[in-house]
């Protein structure tokens, strides 16, 4: 029998990659040049719907979009071919080229399709809206008949250090148009190509290898990386112009964040499947509710804000050890089923906790409302203010200090992860009969995974209660803790970015899609199914797990190799 050949990782034993069409450049030449011309066209005859598309030679916003994804493919057909040649010796400019002309199609053909229905019929498409298409059509077409090539290993690419740092920047400017410009669409058209835009440019920066490039830039740049992030989700709110609504989100997505965090921490480090997490966030809500200046509140001791914080942090972390001591010793689905349970004991002890069933703590059902905004060190968190002529809402206030609060959550889970705990947590995690062989106290640090994710949670809790003004125990229902771990899921586990990327799009998405209400949770069964098809490691793969999928690929592929070789002896 012949010796197994394994995957090839070496690019130069790969196989040569087949030359492309001479028609292909030209013809993505013309395609970017019919968008653009398109674009500056009227594409709607009812001027009423998608913002108004019926001005010639004055784009709208939806035909700028359109313009950035043209631009972007002539971007990369110069690379191909032209003055940009050298940056294509290092990105693969015709997987991005595929992703850009697809998404444009998709984008032109959604555009038409809600012409077509916002105003009864094709009839009501201009000429612009038909051109731009025939423009995206060819741009995609011409990416298929380009070669393609092999992608170099991007972290030799090392460019000067001022356009590396002008890289992170402009992306991260970027990030803030995009989400900016998203978030200000209150119809559903808008909003979904302002989505599929999002989507494309993306695939479009992954596949090319550009952002490979931004992530290795980032790496030796960390700390800008990290201040340019914080800049930018710092100046999301003066994008806003006094929306509060947008505000509302943005504060909702932090306080989601923060626990989904925590979560990681017992999830995607440590291995412990929580189905009860969400009780760690009610806990830290309800000492801060308790110990509030509310009418309602039942405690009459009432401390600063920033002893309620520790407070609340502690009591969560508590819970997570009387919870933690007693059911770590199962694993599996055994401590899925017996959280759970925790997360209901929670839910219905707070509805009990009114004073016939046991002491008055939490109002029973009724909870409690009434919860007054902060003031620290003199600043009311429920007052207006105005900075540099922009106007900064209440939400704008709360989403300052959870910007802080998440800031810090992020700091003790990066250094977490990169301790002796965290690697003792990796090692339950892979496997936990060898993690004890080799002298890892497992309880230990199950436990401890359990307390300090709770502590986390915790203390997001107490800004949510009086970010909300109210906490009920319908608040705290077992769907948010399934968010929360399909957050994680969604996102990749045991990473910072994939767990915030997944919290954001987990939160946001459903709230500005309320015109799918009644779809919601299928679109959520049917993005979790795919991505479990497609890429189980999620959005953000850490560097661990994508090793350990890299690894299981290659044996399948042995495999199967070796099931050829025996059928082909056979045969013989």
């Amino acid at each position: 029998m012949t010796d197994i050949q394994t995957p090839v990782d070496d690019i130069s034993e790969a196989p040569p990659a087949k030359p492309g069409k001479p028609i292909a450049w030209p013809l993505g030449l013309a395609g970017v040049a019919l968008v653009i011309v398109g674009a500056f066209l009227s594409w709607s005859y009812d001027g009423q719907i998608l913002n108004d598309l019926s001005v010639n030679f004055y784009p709208n916003g939806l035909q700028n979009l359109a313009i950035i994804l043209a631009v972007l493919s002539l971007v990369l057909l110069l690379a191909e071919k032209g003055p940009l040649v050298k940056l294509g010796s290092w990105v693969d400019a015709t997987l991005g080229l595929r992703a850009l002309g697809l998404g444009l199609v998709l984008y032109m053909v959604l555009v038409l399709i809600a012409i077509s229905v916002e105003s009864d019929g094709l009839i009501n498409v201009n000429p612009g809206g038909y051109l731009t298409l025939v423009g995206a059509a060819l741009i995609a077409a011409s990416a298929w008949m380009l070669p393609l090539h092999q992608l170099r290993d991007m972290s030799e690419a090392r460019m000067p250090d001022w356009f590396e740092i002008a890289s992170i920047a402009f992306l991260m400017a970027a990030l803030l148009f995009t989400a900016a410009y998203t978030l200000a669409q209150d119809e559903a058209w808008p909003l979904i190509l302002c989505l599929v835009f999002a989507g494309a440019a993306a695939a479009a920066l992954f596949r090319s290898g550009v952002m490979s490039f931004v992530g290795h830039a980032g790496q030796r740049h960390r700390k800008v990386l990290t201040l340019a992030a914080f800049a930018a989700a710092f100046l999301f709110p003066f994008t806003q112009n006094g929306d509060d609504t947008n505000m509302s989100i943005a504060g909702a997505v932090l306080v989601f964040s923060a626990t989904a965090m925590g979560l990681n921490i017992v999830v995607g480090l440590a291995g412990l499947l929580d189905l009860g997490y969400i009780a760690f966030l009610g806990s830290g809500a309800y000492v801060a509710a308790t110990l509030s200046t509310s009418a309602f509140a039942t405690i009459g001791w009432k401390p600063p804000f920033l002893v309620v914080v520790l407070l609340g942090a502690c009591v969560a972390a508590i819970l997570g050890l009387i919870i933690g001591s007693p059911t770590l010793r199962v694993s599996g689905d055994y401590l899925a089923i017996v959280t759970l349970g925790f997360g209901e004991i929670f839910r219905f002890s707070m509805f009990n906790l009114d004073g016939n069933n046991g002491p008055n703590l939490t109002n029973g059902p009724n909870g409690i409302p009434g919860i007054p905004d902060l003031e620290l060190f003199g600043f009311n968190f429920g007052t207006d203010h105005t900075i540099a002529g922009i106007d900064l809402t209440r939400n704008s206030n709360y989403y300052f200090l959870l910007l802080v609060l998440i800031g810090g959550v992020i700091l003790a889970f990066s250094r977490l992860n990169n301790s002796r705990i965290g690697r003792g947590w990796v090692a339950i995690r892979e496997d936990e009969k060898a993690a004890e062989a080799m002298g890892v106290n497992v309880f230990g640090l199950k436990l401890l995974a359990f307390a300090i994710g709770a502590f986390l949670a915790g203390m997001a809790g107490t800004v949510k209660a009086h970010q909300d003004g109210a906490v009920s125990p319908d608040q705290y229902i077992f769907l948010e803790s399934a968010f929360l771990l399909a957050a994680i899921v969604l996102g990749g586990m045991g990473t910072i970015v994939g767990v915030l990327l997944g919290a954001t799009i987990l939160k946001v998405l459903p709230e500005k899609l309320r015109f799918f209400l009644e779809y919601r949770l299928l679109l959520f069964g049917l993005l979790l199914v795919l991505m479990m098809r497609f890429r189980p490691e999620g959005l953000v793969a850490s560097r661990r797990r994508k090793l350990e999928f890299h690894e299981e690929d290659e044996q399948l592929a042995v495999a199967v190799e070796e099931e050829r070789l025996i059928a082909a002896e056979e045969a013989k």
